[in-house]
């Protein structure tokens, strides 16, 4: 016998597992359909929030891709009923108030401990193990609070519009700004949330964090570093969309600027944040083995 044999016969199959815990699946389903379908039809409808069917459409992949990790023999796992019963009954909690009250992001966020706390009643401190990103993943679905939201977004706003306005008057455009308004020749542009919010940079931190995921290094400072400048990369992609917009506006006119090029402006958005974190990336791999090497 093979290993490959040895291991398809030790890891029960997904439909096994499914048809063991049916009536608890059959249970998450109902509790949490209800959530989404309300999402569907609210929160998701907006610009600030469309990237939430991307988030689950990744957690269901990340999940997929560890399943292997999380259904392995079942003689080596050890529940940990008490403490995944705690933590469960802390997510149910979470739910009931965020349903019952109509708080959105009490309901969304109550899917992580929840899930948590299964995990560690059935599968043990392995199984969280195997499935903690995907679990911490589920954050960057949840809509923040409209006060939070309104003290953060502004200031980023005023300063993507700042840094703007200094490069392009530097590179020789005829732009002036007031608070979050662009004046360039005869066009005024209003830098909007959805531009240079802090739902922008909940997204791109999001990207970042799939990245670290998926190249999987080994050097942990290197990841911790790269983690934390994913915020100023984040905040460049921002200030590159606006000059974008802003040229485009210039030299092709508002509609051209208020028109496919301002959605296309979303894509480049994650598009060179995306560069950035690789060259990035990069940069400090190399660095880090200087650093080695010199060690």
């Amino acid at each position: 016998m093979n290993t490959v044999e040895v291991i398809e016969q030790d890891n029960p199959g997904i439909w096994e597992v499914i048809n063991r815990n049916w009536m608890l699946l059959l249970g998450l389903f109902i509790m949490y359909t209800p959530t989404y379908l309300n999402l569907l039809n609210t929160v998701w409808q907006s610009e600030d929030q469309a990237h939430g069917p991307l988030i689950v459409g990744v957690v269901l992949y990340l999940v997929w891709v560890q399943r292997h990790q999380l259904f392995k023999a079942e003689n080596n796992i050890i529940g940990r009923p008490v403490i995944g019963g705690i933590v469960l009954v802390f997510g149910l909690l979470l739910y009931i108030l965020g349903r019952s009250q109509d708080i959105a992001p009490l309901d969304i966020a109550s899917q992580i401990p929840v899930f948590a706390g299964l995990l560690l009643i059935f599968r043990g401190y392995s199984g969280l193990r195997a499935l903690w990103f995907p679990l911490f993943f589920l954050i960057f679905m949840v809509p923040l609070p409209g006060v939070f939201l309104d003290a953060v977004t502004l200031p980023m706003k005023i300063a993507v519009s700042y840094v703007a306005e200094n490069i392009l008057y530097w590179i020789g455009y005829p732009i002036s700004r007031s608070g979050v308004i662009l004046q360039i020749g005869q066009y005024q542009l209003l830098v909007a949330d959805a531009c240079a919010g802090l739902h922008t940079l909940i997204s791109l931190e999001a990207l970042g964090l799939l990245y670290l995921n998926v190249v999987k290094h080994d050097s942990f400072i290197r990841n911790v570093i790269l983690g934390i400048l994913i915020i100023p990369i984040s905040f460049t992609a921002n200030v590159i969309r606006v000059m974008v917009l802003t040229l485009v506006t210039y030299h092709f006119g508002d509609a051209a600027g208020q028109g496919f090029v301002h959605g296309f402006a979303g894509m480049l958005l994650f598009v060179v944040a995306l560069i950035l974190i690789i060259s990035v990336d990069t940069l400090l791999q190399y660095l880090v083995k200087k650093w080695q090497l010199k060690a």
